[in-house]
């Protein structure tokens, strides 16, 4: 008896699959990503690359990234054309295993489709993400703590390093602010383009554990995610307009405890955006680490003023920037996480803050 559903089930995976992958090469040959890997290959095999150390890490850094993607593509069309093959002259009882072959293809394809959408300069850039807590207290705090976690913990899920850069605790409990940074690896790249849409105000309700009349809170915090900056000469920042202040970096106390004013704060005096960095051994490289934090801020700012422009000129009255309300987070009276922009829903909010927000990050980059 024929099995007209899973024939229909493998007619829907190949039409996916080959959208996709047509998306795919059409990438690759709008940015002559194969010119590219030739060229880079030769620049990346000479004796004297290593001369000059940060073009050299640029260079094998952009060729592994190009190259990977390249050969993946080339490999994975390879194996659809292989499936399609077999099933043209497969007979009934192969069907079920084609069509969980052509599951797995899929799935190893997605991620590889959603890069090809990143377009911006610094979406295969390592990422800063700031929390802080809105008005509130320590009800704020503690939802800016959790938020803190659910990142964390997504980091770790998904293979990318991290590092808090910065952290300010409540009085009772939880953060006033944090700032960790979040680094592309082997496994995971892409930490901006994919984190992006993250920056926003997020909003939580539940039964507060603060509250002796258990009741119901609603707390606010912003998250903000900009692109790490390497080159901070490629931002323009006029040394001037920094003021510095250099404070005794927090630790756990005892042995470890700072004993010298090693963590910097920069405030940039035009637009009063601050950055601070503790982490770091030295005043040194928190400086460093900080005037990083203060380009990529600067970077977002810009970018946020040139949309606003341009939604002025088109006429368009859509409220901008990164403070508005992406994302309600409900504990009580009922269980439920929705982005209030792509209005994705989930009825488990305790895996999304125990870091399984992929399918949300996925949902906001597909609905630019």
């Amino acid at each position: 008896m024929v099995n007209n559903n899973l024939y229909e089930k493998i007619t829907e995976h190949i039409k996916i699959i080959d959208e996709h992958l047509s998306i795919w090469k059409r990438h690759i040959e709008n940015h002559e990503v194969e010119k590219r890997v030739q060229k880079l290959k030769i620049e990346v095999e000479k004796e004297t690359l290593w001369n000059d150390a940060n073009n050299a890490k640029k260079l094998t850094k952009e060729y592994n990234s190009l190259n990977e993607m390249y050969e993946a593509y080339n490999q994975l069309q390879r194996s659809f054309n292989d499936l399609k093959e077999i099933y043209k002259i497969a007979d009934e009882n192969l069907l079920d295993d084609i069509e969980k072959e052509l599951q797995k293809l899929s799935k190893k394809i997605q991620p590889w489709h959603i890069q090809t959408t990143f377009s911006e300069e610094y979406d295969a850039s390592d990422c800063f993400l700031h929390i802080n807590a809105g008005a509130g207290g320590t009800e704020a705090q503690d939802w800016a703590s959790m938020l803190l976690r659910m990142y964390t913990r997504f980091c770790e899920t998904y293979n990318y390093k991290f590092e808090i850069v910065d952290s300010l605790s409540g009085e009772q409990a939880g953060i006033k602010s944090a700032s960790i940074c979040i680094k592309c690896t082997e496994k995971s790249k892409f930490p901006y383009g994919y984190l992006k849409g993250e920056s926003g105000v997020h909003r939580l309700v539940r039964i507060s554990p603060f509250d002796a009349n258990s009741r119901r809170h609603t707390s606010f915090a912003s998250v903000l995610v900009t692109p790490v900056i390497d080159d901070v000469e490629k931002i323009a920042i006029d040394k001037s307009e920094i003021r510095e202040d250099t404070y005794r970096a927090s630790g756990a106390g005892g042995q470890h405890v700072n004993k010298t004013d090693s963590a910097v704060r920069l405030t940039h005096l035009p637009t009063g955006i601050v950055v601070q960095c503790q982490s770091g051994r030295s005043q040194h490289s928190n400086r460093a680490e900080a005037m990083k934090m203060l380009a990529s801020k600067l970077y977002i700012e810009e970018e946020r003023k040139r949309k606003e422009k341009l939604k002025n000129i088109s006429g368009e009255k859509k409220e901008i920037g990164w403070g508005s309300q992406i994302r309600s987070y409900v504990l009580q009276p009922y269980q439920m996480v929705k982005d209030l922009r792509t209005q994705l829903e989930s009825s488990a909010p305790q895996k999304v803050l125990n870091g399984e927000i992929y399918d949300f990050l996925i949902s906001y980059i597909k609905s630019l």
